[in-house]
C-alpha cells in the first residue's frame, strides 16, 4: 500500500500521548469562555490577549469594509488585489511603529517563510536564530540557501561567540521571537539591537505574541528598540486575521520583486484589512486593557502553590511545566471536567520532558476567574 508510513506515524503519536485531533466550539459574546458540546467553559488556551475578538466597533468596521472594498481581494497584491484599505493599514501600521513600510501577509507563518526564504536566496547570507523560534522561522531558514547557526534560548554571550567565529560575512540576520510562545519569556530587546549593530547585522523579531500586549500603545519590541524587521500576526492580540511585516524601503522593494509568497498569493481580505485598522486604533487608546493583564498575571503567580512549577513572564502566556506528557494530558482533562480549557502542549511543539499546560490571561478574564483557575490547578498538582 501506498504510503503505509501514515498510519504507522499516527498510531505512534497516540501511543507516546502526543496525538493532536480538531475540536469545533464556539466562542460566547464575552470572549472569555468557549462551548463544546453544549458545555462552556472558561478558556485560557485563546491568544485574544486584549480581548478585541468581537469587539463592536471591530466588527462594524468589518461590515463597513466589506460594503467599501468586498470580502475578497479577488487577485494578488501585485495584480489587482491591493486595495485602499491595505494601503491605508499598511501606513497606519507604519506610523504606529515608526517605520518606513509595510507589507501584508496572510498568515505569521507565510511572512516568516517569505522573509527567510527571501534573504535566504544569497549563498552568502548567515541566519543566527534563537533556539526556541519559532517553527515557521526555522523552516524558513532551513530552507533557503543561507547558513544557519542556533544560539542558547536568550544567550547574548552565546550568540556574540558564533558572530565571531567565522570570517566577518556581509550578510548576517540575528532572529529571535519578541515574546516565545510557548513560555512567556521575553527576548533581550536591547542587547540584541546593539549585538546586531555592533556586528553589522539586522535583527529580525517575530513579535506575534508582543505586539498589542507590550508598549505604551502596544508597540511591542519596537518600544525598547528601533528593530530592522519586525513581523507580528494579526489573528491574536489584535483581533483580526493576516500578519505584517516592517522593515526599509530597500528591502520592501527587494521582497515585493523577490520574495514568492508575497507574489503567488491573493492578498488579504480588504473587509480585514478595514476592521484591523479599527483594532489597532483601540489597541493605542485604551492602555487599561494592558494594565488588567499586567493586574491578573500577578493575582495569578501570587496564588498558585509553590509546589507549581511556573515560568517568571511579563507577558500574557504563564507556562505551568509539568513534563511527561501522559501527565499533562491528564490534568488538561480534569480541568476541563471543572469547566476550565487549558490545553496541553506537549513535544514536538515543546523539547522532551517540558509538557506543560500553557496558561493565557486575556483583558477579558476577571479576579473571579483567576482565583478559580489557580485553585484548581493547586488542586490538579500539590
Amino acid at each position: 500500500m501506498s504510503f503505509d508510513f501514515i498510519r504507522h506515524d499516527v498510531k505512534e503519536q497516540k501511543a507516546n500521548y502526543r496525538y493532536r485531533q480538531l475540536v469545533c466550539n464556539s466562542t460566547t459574546s464575552q470572549g472569555k469562555e468557549i462551548v463544546f458540546n453544549g458545555k462552556s467553559y472558561l478558556n485560557f488556551s485563546s491568544n485574544d490577549y486584549l480581548g478585541l475578538n468581537n469587539h463592536v466597533e471591530i466588527n462594524k468596521a468589518l461590515q463597513e469594509g466589506a460594503d467599501k472594498f468586498g470580502v475578497c481581494a479577488s487577485s494578488s497584491s501585485l495584480v489587482t488585489g491591493y486595495h485602499y484599505a491595505h494601503q491605508a493599514l499598511e501606513e497606519d501600521i507604519c506610523q504606529w511603529l515608526n517605520k518606513a513600510k509595510c507589507l501584508l501577509f496572510s498568515s505569521g507563518f507565510t511572512a516568516n517563510l517569505a522573509l527567510f526564504q527571501a534573504l535566504g536566496k544569497n549563498e552568502e547570507s548567515h541566519f543566527y536564530l534563537d533556539k526556541l523560534s519559532h517553527a515557521s522561522m526555522i523552516d524558513g531558514a532551513y530552507h533557503s540557501k543561507a547558513k544557519v547557526k542556533r544560539f542558547n534560548h536568550n544567550n547574548i554571550e552565546h550568540l556574540t561567540k558564533l558572530l565571531n567565529s567565522k570570517t566577518n560575512f556581509p550578510n548576517k540576520l540575528i532572529a529571535s521571537e519578541g515574546i516565545f510562545s510557548m513560555d512567556g519569556c521575553q527576548a533581550k530587546v536591547l542587547e540584541l539591537a546593539q549585538v546586531a549593530k555592533s556586528n553589522q547585522a539586522w535583527l529580525y523579531l517575530d513579535d506575534a505574541h508582543c505586539i498589542g500586549v507590550i508598549g505604551n500603545e502596544g508597540q511591542g519590541s519596537n518600544y525598547f528598540a528601533d528593530i530592522d524587521i519586525t513581523m507580528a500576526t494579526m489573528g491574536k492580540a489584535i483581533g483580526t486575521s493576516g500578519a505584517f511585516l516592517t522593515c526599509d524601503e530597500d528591502l520592501h522593494e527587494y521582497l515585493v520583486n523577490f520574495s514568492r509568497h508575497y507574489i503567488y498569493s491573493t492578498a488579504i481580505s480588504p473587509a480585514i484589512a478595514w476592521a484591523t485598522r479599527k483594532s489597532i486604533s483601540i489597541i493605542q487608546k485604551e492602555h487599561w486593557r494592558r494594565d488588567k493583564i499586567s493586574e491578573l498575571s500577578a493575582l495569578f503567580s501570587e496564588l498558585l502553590s509553590s509546589e507549581v512549577e511556573l515560568v517568571v513572564t511579563q507577558s500574557s502566556i504563564h507556562a505551568i511545566i509539568i513534563g511527561d506528557e501522559k501527565k499533562a494530558l491528564s490534568i488538561s482533562e480534569y480541568l476541563k471536567k471543572q469547566g476550565i480549557w487549558l490545553t496541553a502542549i506537549r513535544p514536538p511543539t515543546v523539547a522532551i520532558n517540558s509538557s506543560r499546560l500553557r496558561v493565557t490571561i486575556c483583558a477579558s478574564h476577571n479576579a473571579k476567574d483567576i482565583k478559580y483557575l489557580a485553585e484548581c490547578i493547586n488542586k490538579a498538582i500539590a
